[in-house]
């Protein structure tokens, strides 16, 4: 359970840390991530100062620590916590993979944003409709752990009220 707690824990605050660091950047990250077309990626950096799009750059080693914890955090809850054991049992079976394979997406997305950043590109569109397939499919992945996680809590405060 304390590995559960610290990859909680650690994801959390790196999480902050990243969202108050990358704050100033105008449009956001999410909106870059979202620019699945060379000319909206382009327009977005341009609207950053070099110091915003050396920012960013010098960010993206630090988010793979991010999507480590956040993937190592998904996985411990499912196979560590009992959290998901009134669940159906596909879905028992399929949790520890939702946050990790979120994490794998986010790394692509990270190492084409990479590469992407570093000198215009315009040449190679399919990698920004990639680069930006992946980010939506890390996003929905996210977003359906969270869901897992209010659904076997409501499960359980269900079963508990059942029992009272």
């Amino acid at each position: 359970m304390r590995a559960v707690w610290v990859s909680g824990v650690l994801t959390a605050a790196s999480w902050l840390v990243m969202v108050w660091h990358l704050a100033e950047l105008k449009p956001s990250v999410i909106a870059l991530q979202l620019a699945w077309e060379p000319r909206v990626f382009g327009e977005i950096i341009h609207l950053w100062p070099p110091e915003g799009l050396a920012l960013y750059r010098r960010w993206l080693p630090f988010d793979g620590l991010v999507l480590l914890g956040y993937g190592a955090f998904g996985c411990l809850l499912a196979v560590r916590t009992r959290i998901f054991s009134q669940l159906p049992r596909i879905v028992r079976a399929a949790v520890p993979f939702v946050l990790p394979l979120a994490a794998a997406f986010d790394a692509v997305e990270n190492g084409l944003h990479w590469w992407l950043t570093e000198m215009p590109r315009f040449g190679v569109p399919s990698i920004y409709l990639f680069s930006t397939v992946c980010s939506v499919l890390k996003w929905l992945l996210l977003i359906l752990f969270c869901a897992l996680v209010l659904w076997a809590l409501a499960v359980k405060d269900e079963q508990g009220r059942g029992r009272g």
